[in-house]
């Protein structure tokens, strides 16, 4: 008779039984729905770092005078304390909290640097559950928060998944054929007309191509500029990939009568783009994205407007197509175990510490307008959908003053690449998209400005606006 545990030693087998323990609790924290995946995204420059980062921050030191009214758990003192605990998935770079909150606390405060790849990690947060029942029946309960933070860059690969190698080219061309594009593209396409789809490629052939569509790209992404519809993701913001010869190809121009011959430029890049939409994007939407319960989608609307209608109008187009692969629904203990979906999603504009606090309310009115389509769709399925204002850390307060006879508010803080605290007039928002004539006036110039210290040193956390509520939606029905 053969002897199935003959190979195994007693370390080997305790190493088993402790992953399948582990894996084991894992299923039971799901089926008591004691585990949320919170995924934090945006578009470049609105703020992803420093949302995660304050966010650990509040949670880990709730007990310690952290000004969290908004969230109703911490308010009715039922929160009893939050760990960083050894995160689920070994292969994903933790995320890099203690550097982060070192940099934004500091004696002379800094922003940390952008989000650059996916990172986890994960949050236990002990709390007294409410209600006569449940209180009754556990005096208190953990929820298992994994936070993933991931550039919003990313997502735009996934809508390519509904085009062929030929049908995107074109979609990008014809992108092309308008300023700014035009002219920022206008090294790359002089490259293309140097080519010969039709010969035979080589690495050098393709990369020189590749390199060229990607300095393209890096230069519509320029703050100056401003542009967020930029595809492929990975070309902005490679991560593990940089360098691979997956990144090696570029929109091409429709075929002549020669075709597309085996082992061309043209086969070879078509072959390497549908490698990219089935190990990179797939890839990330299978491993990662299928897998969230609640998504936050950071937008920074102040800094589109400041860079004008051809700007705002190319995020809203990327916002739009980001939405559309967000896999919304109710969900279920089944859904849970074997098709997470996610229920709650917080549309969220930044930087509103930017802005005297009585524009918030015109941002939020922007902020809707913008997402009203994509919401429509995702409320209709049964999500839980939000729109808020906030500030993951407030660097400036709002100061009203007499001026010209009028009442007007005026933000107080240090402009961006300054020293010094200055007294600002912001500007207003519009309550809706602008139109041709407000564009033409070139009225939005909302300054940036750098961090500061917390006015009260003795504080654990930093000052924020609206942090709470966004906490209280995205995670408060957890903790009751």
């Amino acid at each position: 008779m053969i002897n199935p545990f003959k190979d195994w030693n007693p370390e080997r087998l305790t190493r088993h039984v402790s992953q399948a323990g582990s894996q084991l609790d894992d299923w039971l924290h799901l089926t008591l729905d004691r585990t949320v995946r919170l995924a934090v995204t945006g578009l470049n420059q609105s703020g992803k770092t420093v949302f995660t980062t304050t966010l650990i921050h509040h949670l880990l030191h709730a007990l310690q005078g952290s000004n969290l009214p908004g969230l109703k758990a911490a308010e009715e003192n039922r929160l009893l304390g939050t760990r960083i605990m050894m995160q689920p998935d070994l292969d994903i770079p933790a995320f890099p909290y203690e550097r982060h909150i070192r940099t934004l606390l500091a004696n002379k405060p800094a922003w940390p640097m952008p989000t650059e790849a996916l990172s986890e990690i994960r949050l236990a947060i002990r709390f007294r559950p409410a209600g006569l029942l449940s209180g009754r029946l556990s005096t208190s309960s953990t929820l298992y928060l994994d936070v993933i933070d991931y550039p919003g860059e990313w997502l735009l690969d996934l809508p390519m998944l509904k085009h062929s190698f030929d049908s995107w080219s074109e979609l990008t061309l014809k992108l092309c054929e308008e300023e700014p594009r035009r002219t920022l593209s206008g090294r790359w396409r002089d490259h293309l007309a140097s080519l010969n789809p039709a010969e035979p490629a080589s690495e050098e052939i393709m990369r020189g191509a590749a390199e060229s569509y990607t300095e393209f790209l890096m230069a519509c992404k320029h703050p100056k500029v401003g542009l967020s519809f930029l595809q492929p993701g990975r070309f902005t913001i490679p991560g593990d990939l940089k360098g691979a010869p997956l990144l090696t190809f570029c929109p091409l121009p429709p075929p002549g009568p020669e075709g597309s011959p085996a082992g061309s430029i043209r086969d070879a890049m078509a072959r390497r783009f549908d490698s990219y939409l089935r190990l990179v994007a797939e890839g990330f939407l299978k491993r990662h994205f299928s897998r969230f319960d609640r998504q936050i989608v950071l937008l920074d609307l102040l800094g589109a407007l400041n860079r004008g209608p051809t700007a705002f109008a190319d995020m809203h187009t990327s916002l739009e197509a980001i939405l559309e692969n967000f896999r919304h629904g109710p969900s279920s203990l089944l859904s849970r175990l074997f098709s997470p979906r996610i229920d709650r999603l917080l549309f969220a504009a930044t930087k509103a510490d930017y802005v005297a606090a009585n524009q918030h309310h015109n941002m939020e009115r922007l902020l809707r307008r913008l997402v009203a389509r994509s919401a429509n769709d995702a409320s209709f399925l049964g999500v839980e959908i939000q729109s808020q204002s906030l500030a993951s850390l407030r660097c400036t307060r709002t100061v009203v003053r007499d001026h010209n006879g009028r009442r007007l508010s005026f933000v107080q803080g240090t402009p961006k690449g300054r020293e010094k605290e200055t007294l600002l007039f912001p500007g207003e928002i519009p309550e809706t998209v602008p139109d041709a004539e407000e564009w033409d006036t070139h009225r939005f110039h909302f300054m940036e400005f750098e961090p500061r210290r917390p006015p009260d040193a003795e504080s654990p956390t930093p000052p924020h606006i609206r942090m709470d509520q966004a906490l209280e939606f995205l995670l408060g029905d957890k903790l009751r």
